[in-house]
């Protein structure tokens, strides 16, 4: 299994807009987000480190204005942190390995499907589809990603 780090030489590639979401906790603007629409079969991984964080098969449409899933692909990548910034008492998520700002997580997603909303910023992911998810080292993945016809 691949070990997931902050890669230094990874953050100096990241565009102005993936660094200031990732390394300092801010929000992309709702409904600009790259992934938001994605509907493509794959994983998304953490923009700096790679690790695996969510599956195309736990995305839904929450109607927010960014990417939303019910739950991560592998929990032990999502650390979850109390977040009292902007007068508000939330739940942001961040990477566990490269401690990448993330999103945040609420309890109003559907119901039938645990009840989370992990609402995320694209730019915080890199999506990796299916059809190249063996050959970049994401295999063990593939059974939780869904097959488009």
């Amino acid at each position: 299994m691949n070990k997931w780090t902050k890669d230094a030489d990874a953050i100096a590639k990241l565009s102005p807009e993936q660094y200031r979401v990732t390394q300092e906790g801010a929000t992309e603007r709702p409904g600009a987000g790259e992934y938001l629409d994605n509907k493509q079969p794959g994983i998304y991984v953490d923009v700096v480190s790679g690790e695996p964080l969510f599956a195309s098969s736990d995305k839904f449409d929450s109607g927010c204005g960014w990417p939303s899933f019910t739950r991560p692909i592998e929990p032990a990548n999502v650390n979850e942190v109390r977040d009292t910034t902007y007068g508000m008492v939330r739940t942001e998520v961040r990477s566990m390995h490269a401690d990448s700002h993330l999103g945040h997580v609420f309890e109003d997603g559907p119901e039938d499907r645990g009840g989370l909303r992990y609402c995320i910023n694209s730019a915080s992911l890199r999506f990796i589809h299916r059809d190249d998810m063996e050959a970049e080292g994401y295999g063990a993945y593939l059974d939780q990603v869904e097959e488009i016809s």
